[in-house]
C-alpha cells in the first residue's frame, strides 16, 4: 500500500473544518441532489440578493470528496454574481475533466480536488455532486423547496 495519504492536507481540512455547513433558513433558492451509486445525498442552500449571492450553506450525508468539494464551492460562491456562479460551475466542470478553465486562475483548492481526482476516478460523481446541485438550486427560486427546510 503507498505511503501517501488518501485525501491530502487541504482536502483534509475542507473535510474536517467544512466550511459553510449549515442550513441556511432564510435561503431563498435551494436544491437537492443524489450520487446513488454510492449513497451521498446533498442539499445546498443559497440567499440571492438581486443578482449576487449573499450567503450559502449545504449539508449532506456524503464522502469526504464530496464534502470537501461542498466545502470549496460554498466558499468560493459568497458574494459573487449568479453569472460569476455559472462560470464558477462551467470551469469546474472542464477543470475536473482537464480542460483549463477560462474565466479563472485556477485554486489550489480545485487543483487539490482534481488530484484526488486523478488518483480516484470513480470519484469525479462525489466532486461533482455539490456543483450540480449548485446548477439546480440556482435555478429555483421556489417556496415549496424552503418549506421543505
Amino acid at each position: 500500500m503507498p505511503d501517501t495519504p488518501f485525501y491530502d492536507e487541504l482536502i483534509m481540512d475542507h473535510i474536517k473544518n467544512a466550511r459553510n455547513y449549515r442550513v441556511l433558513t432564510d435561503a431563498s433558492h435551494g436544491a437537492a441532489g443524489s450520487n446513488p451509486l454510492c449513497g451521498d445525498e446533498m442539499r445546498v442552500f443559497l440567499r440571492i440578493d438581486g443578482d449576487r449571492i449573499a450567503d450559502v450553506g449545504f449539508q449532506c450525508t456524503c464522502c469526504g470528496i464530496a464534502m470537501a468539494s461542498a466545502s470549496i464551492m460554498s466558499a468560493m460562491l459568497i458574494g459573487t454574481h449568479q453569472e460569476e456562479a455559472e462560470l464558477l460551475l462551467r470551469d469546474f466542470k472542464a477543470f475536473v475533466e482537464h480542460a483549463a478553465p477560462a474565466s479563472q486562475p485556477i485554486s489550489a483548492e480545485w487543483r487539490a480536488v482534481r488530484d484526488t481526482l486523478n488518483r480516484f476516478p470513480a470519484r469525479l460523481p462525489c466532486a461533482a455532486l455539490a456543483w450540480t446541485t449548485l446548477q439546480e438550486a440556482l435555478q429555483q427560486p421556489d417556496r415549496r423547496y424552503r418549506e421543505q427546510i
